[in-house]
Order: C-alpha cells, then sequence, then structure tokens
C-alpha cells in the first residue's frame, strides 16, 4: 500500500462506516499530536537553547538527556508492571497531567532565579517530571495499540506523524519570530507559556480517548507502530533517535524480575550488542549541538528555529515514501544505511561556520532520521520471538537507556577536553563504527 499520509482516514464514505466512539479516537487522537507539535516545537525545543545562552556547560545539558534514561532505566519495568493494573485511559491521562504540569514551572524561572541556579532548577525539574513520563511513554503506546484496531494503525500513524511535523514546523516558525522580536528572557518566558498550552491540550485530548468494549485482546501485527511522537520523553535538540519498540508490551511483564541473561545468548545477543552501540554513539553528540549553535557560531534563535524547521519539513516529505523504500530494502539494510547516513549531522555540523550552511545540513539530515526511525523498531522485532516480546524488549528498553545515559555523560566530558569541533568529528566516526555494527550483527 503507498497512499498518502492522509488518504483513507478521512475520506467520508471510510469513516462514515466506523461505529461513533471510534471516529471521535481518532479525532481526538489527531488533536492530541496537533497541540503535541506545539509544544514541541516552542517549549521541547528551545529549552536546551536557553541553557547555553545563560551558560549551562555541555556535561549540564547532558544531564538534561541522561537524567530521563537514568528514570526510565530503573522504572520502566515498575512503571509497565504499576499501569498492568490502572484502567489504562486514566493512568495515562494522570501521568500526563503529572509530566507535564512541570513546564509550567519554566514560566516564571527566569525572574525568579539568577541564572545560575536556574540550570540547577531545570536539572530538578527534569528529574521529578520523569518519574511519571516513564508512567506515560509506555502507558501510550498500550493505550493506543488498544484504542486503535490493527488494520487502521498504518493510516491513523500516518495521519499524526504529517500532523505533527506541520504543527511542529508552525510553532517553531512562530518560537522564533517571538524570540527574535521580544527581549530577552521574556521572549523565552512566551515560547515555554505556548508549550504548556500544548502540552495541557494535548492532555485534554488524552483525557477524551475511549477504550473500545471489551472484547478479545488486540492482535499484535508484529510491527512497530511507527508513531513519531514519543509523549514522556522529550526529543532532544539535533538528530537524536530513540526507539519506542514495543514499549506497550512492558505493560504485560509477569513479574518485576529483571530480564534473563540467557536471552543475551546466541543471535539476539549481538542484535542487542549493535542496537546498544547504535544509540550510544547517537547520543554522543547530541548535547553539544546547543553548544555549538549558540557559543562556536552564534546563531540566533530565529535562525535556528528555521533549521529545525527545515528538518521537520524534510521528515514531513520523505515520510510519504519511507514506506516504499522499506519495502524495497527490507528493514535491516534500511536500519543500516540510516545509521550510516546519521554520521552526517555531527561530520557536517563541525564543519558549519553560516547560518546558510547549518540550514542545508537541517534539511539533508532529516531523510536520516525519518529513514532509521522508520526501519528501526520493525528490524528488532523482526528478531523477537514473538511468544516472549515482554522478556526481550525488557532488554531493548534496557540498552537504548543505558546506551543514552552514558552518551550523554560521556560527550560532554570527551568535549570538555578536546574542543567541540573535533569532538563532533570524533562523535561521527562513531556513528559509523556502530552503522558497521549494525550492518555485521544486525
Amino acid at each position: 500500500m503507498n497512499r498518502r499520509p492522509f488518504s483513507g482516514l478521512f475520506r467520508p464514505g471510510v469513516t462514515a462506516a466506523l461505529p461513533a466512539e471510534q471516529r471521535a479516537n481518532f479525532r481526538h487522537l489527531t488533536l492530541d499530536i496537533a497541540w503535541f507539535g506545539v509544544w514541541s516545537g516552542s517549549a521541547v525545543t528551545f529549552i536546551t537553547i536557553y541553557l547555553a545562552r545563560i551558560g549551562a556547560t555541555a556535561t549540564q545539558i547532558g544531564l538534561m538527556t541522561a537524567i530521563p534514561a537514568a528514570v526510565a532505566l530503573g522504572l520502566s519495568l515498575p512503571a509497565g508492571w504499576w499501569l498492568k493494573r490502572r484502567p489504562l485511559t486514566g493512568a495515562v491521562f494522570g501521568s500526563s497531567v503529572a509530566f507535564r504540569l512541570f513546564y509550567a514551572l519554566l514560566i516564571p524561572l527566569p525572574v525568579l532565579l539568577e541564572p545560575a541556579m536556574q540550570t540547577g532548577a531545570v536539572l530538578l525539574i527534569t528529574l521529578l517530571m520523569s518519574v511519571p513520563g516513564t508512567a506515560l511513554a509506555i502507558g501510550f503506546n498500550a493505550l493506543f495499540a488498544e484504542v486503535v484496531p490493527a488494520e487502521w494503525r498504518g493510516h491513523v500513524v500516518g495521519v499524526r506523524n504529517s500532523v505533527l511535523a506541520l504543527t511542529t514546523i508552525a510553532s517553531l516558525l512562530l518560537s522564533g519570530f517571538l524570540l527574535g522580536r521580544m527581549p530577552f528572557p521574556t521572549g523565552y518566558q512566551v515560547v515555554f507559556a505556548i508549550g504548556f498550552l500544548g502540552a495541557a491540550m494535548s492532555s485534554y485530548h488524552l483525557y477524551r480517548l475511549r477504550l473500545p468494549p471489551a472484547t478479545e485482546p488486540r492482535p499484535s501485527t508484529g510491527r512497530s507502530l511507527g508513531d513519531m511522537a514519543q509523549p514522556g520523553i522529550n526529543r532532544p535538540l539535533g538528530d537524536g533517535v530513540r526507539a519506542n519498540t514495543g514499549l506497550r508490551f512492558l505493560t504485560r511483564v509477569r513479574d518485576l524480575r529483571m530480564p534473563q541473561p540467557a536471552i543475551l545468548r546466541g543471535a539476539f545477543g549481538r542484535v542487542w550488542f549493535a542496537f546498544f552501540a547504535f544509540h550510544l554513539a547517537l547520543y554522543l553528540s547530541i548535547p553539544l549541538f546547543p553548544l555549538y549553535w549558540v557559543d562556536e557560531i552564534e546563531l540566533s534563535d530565529a535562525v535556528i528555529s528555521l533549521g529545525n524547521g527545515l528538518f521537520y519539513a524534510s521528515v514531513f516529505v520523505r515520510s510519504t515514501q519511507v514506506a516504499r523504500v522499506l519495502r524495497r530494502l527490507g528493514n535491516h539494510r534500511a536500519t543500516t544505511i540510516g545509521a550510516a547516513a546519521m554520521s552526517l549531522y555531527p561530520a557536517l555540523t563541525s564543519i558549519t561556520r553560516t547560518a546558510g550552511t547549518y540550514l542545508i545540513v537541517n534539511a539533508v539530515s532529516g531523510l536520516a532520521w525519518c529513514l532509521t526511525g522508520a526501519a528501526m523498531g520493525n528490524h528488532i522485532l523482526d528478531r523477537i520471538p514473538e511468544d516472549d516480546r515482554p522478556s526481550y524488549l525488557g532488554w531493548v528498553n534496557l540498552a537504548t537507556n543505558a546506551a543514552i545515559l552514558l552518551g550523554s555523560v560521556i560527550g560532554p566530558l570527551v568535549a570538555g577536553q578536546i574542543g567541540l569541533t573535533p569532538a563532533l568529528a570524533l562523535f561521527a566516526i562513531a556513528r559509523l563504527v556502530a552503522a558497521v555494527a549494525v550492518w555485521r550483527w544486525g
């Protein structure tokens, strides 16, 4: 099937055949992602840029990514166990409110504390919000799988991804415009307020979702949901890809024991290592991008927002063709090519000296991000037995969060020793080596 993202879902003849409750759920899922894009393109994007402008170090910015990974590393299995014993819609809504309320604290922060104290306060907020964020990340994936029948997931995800790209781009451009016109730090307070409004409205539409009448459990399609939104997980500024593959299966864990080491013996152990190496190499450079843009080449907020808007525009345009590419290449080959192509982002960034080059780099890099994000989840599921997915995906979740934690800490430490530009070049090589590992052992 090769349809445009919006085709099929909103055609009157098709939607009229659906039960009213499902039509309402699809509508709220679309509005949820629209407001999620407003939040993502404002507060989520510009919080690290704000920290860079008030003097945060690479290590401190790295902790913005490392802290949620550390919390998820310890709480993913307990969160899945907790969600398993509660009504899913209420648990997801409550987790989203608890997670997103913390964004309201960012609005008065610039006038309440001195710059030196603000970074510490943001890191504390990040730590506290990561607890409900972990439950939200797992719970939303499970709720989506329950609310959307398997035969409709491709259509709904296509619409959601398209709407996410469009509203994120619009929010990015609006935020850049406001930051360029308003005095510092008032502009950032307005951007944080816009982000909080988007987060609140997104949670409202999650509240309006309704589970279908109790029937047989939804069948597994054997494929990743493919949803680009990652509720409960803040996408770092740059090209960070984080596989949420099968998070919904963590709500089916039988107990709280660590996954059995025996699972890593044999072929899956090699796949697990390649997956870990890829995320480790990827996140070494993520904390360095905001500092490079702000301190090294002194980009304005308007240019940074435009660059990220071009990145999402590239993802939006290319996502319409990614299904065809995956059918032609297969998940393993597509993941390898995407992983190798992602080495271009830090490599090209390290030689970027002008705003024009920065914009070109972001436009080009969207292709690799789109391809890797679409293929990687399915590639992992291809290597996992269907009859024991929770156990295997427990190890996948551990690999992801451990790699993000280590990469976000090690990257700034290396950059502190050799400088931002050499570190970005070095980490580009690390990404290429990780792509070889994905090809060889994946």
